[in-house]
């Protein structure tokens, strides 16, 4: 009865312990970025002093990231039915049924800070 305990929880197990070991390997990304200056949602040409990174995540990876940030947040920035959105810090990402999954991060290149990738 033991053994076939240990057995039923390994079987259970397994998909956890495979979904494990992918962890730390790097995978392909599929992604697009703007250099800018200004705020994400006035983004005007970068200048010498001020010049961020806006990147953009599509397709698996940005599915991946937003499994990572449940819950939803209630905020919306669309009136399309079915849209999703999960923030952490100047990680967000959304989800609609046109555009699927994508996300946004972005950086000061001057400076190293984060920043949002994009707004609403």
């Amino acid at each position: 009865m033991q053994r076939l305990l240990i057995i039923a929880i390994a079987s259970m197990m397994l998909p956890f312990w495979a979904y494990a070991s992918e962890g730390g390997k790097y995978r392909p990304l599929k992604a697009s970025y703007s250099l800018y200056s200004g705020t994400p949602g006035e983004k005007e040409a970068p200048t010498k002093t001020d010049r961020k990174i806006a990147i953009e995540i599509e397709g698996q990876a940005a599915k991946d990231i937003f499994d990572s940030l449940y819950p939803d947040a209630k905020v919306t920035c669309s009136e399309e039915k079915g849209e999703r959105l999960r923030r952490r810090g100047e990680v967000w990402c959304t989800y609609t049924p046109t555009e699927k999954y994508r996300c946004f991060v972005g950086f000061n290149l001057r400076t190293g800070k984060s920043y949002s990738g994009a707004s609403c």
